[in-house]
């Protein structure tokens, strides 16, 4: 089971997981509807896609709010739970950019640099009530399903890390993307060609801007509680490295960063990715932020090696147009595709 947080990185892992599914067969718990299992609501077994009680599924990776009772409901009893985190700061940035369009509370900031006025004084902009505001403040509790807005202080924090500790076998960084994805490999026993990966849903290196120390701290302290989850777990994460071999570790990372650059060069044209105007296959448009087309995507090298194509053309896939090939029921999410297109939104 992954859960899916934001902004982690996370649409390029599931990639991994759906062609690793796909390979061997098993069975995905897919949403209904759409791409999420009716993110925020808290996740519950019957937004699961054929769900019927005593079925069993092997690999849950969309969108929830997690909700581990249900889960469980869902999933074997020796399944394997595994999630991913991102420094607090960095991802506070991207969720104000990916998602501030939708959150009204940003639409009456004034200035241009809206994320900067915010986090100087964000308790005079910021509702615990207002639509969708839980996207700008510890988005990553809010994700396992706790409580987004307690104090860093108080005890149900360490409370629920404590269970989160507990429940999830493995939680990976986006910092140290390779280094989990061998972590993974050794817990699974799986291949090194299970972990092959191209980064998938990333900005535009141009709308990214760099915190500056100031910005940095004030967005640390407005999300207390992930600062203090990705803390915790990021200690937890080295005792791993540690426990696998550092020498090794160093070792086989440097195996998937030379096997993936092969890739690179057979699979994607230019050897790069492109701006979202710049792709000419609509199959390998990603999904765009509201009011956006900040996200990259790829062009499939034309020359691609007939044995490499499937492969290639799996990873290059974003997410939307995956679960759509695997079947899964996505008419609400094109629906509002279709409408965004239509208001140019």
């Amino acid at each position: 089971m992954f859960m899916k947080t934001h902004k982690t990185a996370s649409s390029t892992f599931i990639n991994i997981l759906l062609r690793f599914g796909e390979k061997h067969n098993l069975k995905f718990a897919f949403p209904n509807s759409r791409n999420d299992f009716y993110y925020p609501s808290s996740f519950q077994r019957t937004y699961v896609q054929g769900y019927q009680s005593g079925r069993c599924f092997n690999i849950m990776c969309n969108h929830m709010r997690f909700n581990a009772p249900e889960v469980a409901k869902v999933l074997p009893r020796d399944t394997f739970y595994t999630t991913i985190l991102r420094d607090p700061a960095e991802l506070f940035e991207s969720s104000f950019h990916y998602f501030g369009h939708v959150v009204p509370l940003t639409w009456w900031i004034p200035g241009e640099d809206k994320m900067a006025k915010f986090l100087r004084d964000p308790k005079q902009y910021f509702s615990p009530g207002g639509f969708s505001s839980f996207y700008l403040k510890n988005l990553l509790f809010f994700d396992f399903g706790q409580d987004n807005t307690l104090d860093a202080d108080d005890q149900r924090v360490e409370d629920s890390i404590r269970v989160i500790a507990e429940r999830f076998h493995l939680v990976m960084l986006m910092e140290h993307f390779e280094e989990s994805l061998i972590l993974l490999k050794d817990a699974l026993c799986w291949e090194m060609d299970d972990l092959l990966f191209f980064k998938l849903n990333s900005r535009m290196k141009s709308t990214v801007p760099k915190l500056t120390p100031e910005l940095r701290e004030k967005a640390l302290q407005w999300n207390s509680i992930d600062w203090k989850l990705y803390k915790h777990f990021n200690l937890t994460f080295w005792e791993k490295v540690e426990a696998y071999g550092r020498k090794q570790m160093e070792e086989d990372v440097e195996e998937l960063r030379r096997r993936n650059a092969e890739l690179v060069k057979i699979c994607i044209e230019g050897g790069h990715s492109v701006e979202a105007g710049s792709i000419h296959d609509a199959a390998m448009q990603p999904w765009q932020p509201v009011g956006e087309k900040s996200i990259e995507g790829y062009n499939l090298n034309r020359n691609v090696d007939k044995a490499y194509e499937e492969l290639c053309r799996k990873m290059l896939t974003p997410e939307i147009q995956y679960l759509t090939d695997l079947g899964v029921n996505l008419w609400l999410t094109k629906l509002w595709g279709r409408v965004r297109k239509i208001i140019n939104w």
